[in-house]
């Protein structure tokens, strides 16, 4: 995997050391963590090798260390890389735990499998959004394909193009352009980055030739998106209530493509 002392900045180092404050420990962010780590704990068991996308500060990856999950969690940030590395030391899971840096679009690469040792992995996941960062889906599935074993589960939490949360919370603020970004042809320019939201159909497309669909599920449907903090810390029954209900209904129609986050499980033919 890339070393660290040639490489660019990415724009999510400066969010690194804030980001847990601002989303990992929220009302809004623990319960959309919880949400996805329910199907986790279906997906991977003690002893599996997961390798984990665009892995952020590592809240995931010291959550399944913990459950006895090998986990090689990369992302392209060093910022978000030494927050997870010294997330990782304070648990104690050194030894269960990898953290490297990655970034996706060498995936799409058809040498990326050298960039491993030990693959093919168990399974793979990427949380809250990095893959929204990657235009090239199908190159991308092409690449996590390669590093595979068949039969292995792919979990991919992506963020949707479709959230009347935001439309609403935008529109009611005078804000038109927040509120329909999502539906921008070409993606939304952020800093040095395209991002992209992908409909639940198109990703499927992109990985389908590898990858078989299981289940698709709600992220933040019911539950407003993580920018409504405020207003959830003033309803936390409300919020609570929202939680539990977007749980029961999480995989039926339409709450999945209504949802700021939809968790598409994928299994490697």
């Amino acid at each position: 995997m890339s070393g660290a002392t040639d490489q660019p900045a990415s724009p999510f180092d400066l969010m690194a050391p804030g980001y847990d404050d601002r989303f990992t420990r929220s009302l809004i962010g623990r319960l959309m963590r919880q949400a996805v780590w329910r199907h986790l704990d279906t997906a991977f068991a003690p002893g599996d090798r997961v390798l984990e996308l665009s892995c952020g500060t590592g809240e995931d990856a010291v959550y399944l260390g913990r459950r006895g999950v090998r986990v090689i969690a990369t992302d392209v940030s060093e910022g978000m890389l030494a927050v997870a590395r010294a997330k990782v030391a304070a648990s104690g899971l050194g030894a269960s735990v990898h953290v490297a840096r990655l970034d996706l679009h060498e995936l799409a690469q058809p040498e990326a499998l050298e960039l491993f040792t030990g693959a093919p992995f168990d399974g793979a996941l990427a949380n809250f959004g990095g893959l929204n960062c990657v235009a090239d889906q199908r190159g991308l599935a092409a690449g996590l394909a390669r590093l595979l074993r068949p039969g292995a589960p792919a979990l991919l939490c992506v963020m949707g193009p479709l959230v009347p949360w935001e439309w609403g919370w935008y529109l009611g603020r005078g804000e038109p352009r927040k509120a329909l970004r999502r539906l921008r042809s070409g993606g939304v320019r952020w800093r040095d980055l395209t991002i992209t939201y992908p409909s639940i159909g198109a990703l499927r497309r992109a990985y389908g030739p590898w990858f078989t669909p299981v289940r698709v599920s709600a992220i933040g449907a019911l539950l407003p998106p993580s920018y409504v903090e405020e207003w959830a810390r003033g309803r936390p029954g409300l919020t609570w209530a929202l939680h539990r209900f977007e749980r029961l209904m999480e995989g039926v129609p339409p709450l999945p493509w209504l949802a700021d986050h939809y968790l598409v499980e994928l299994r490697r033919r």
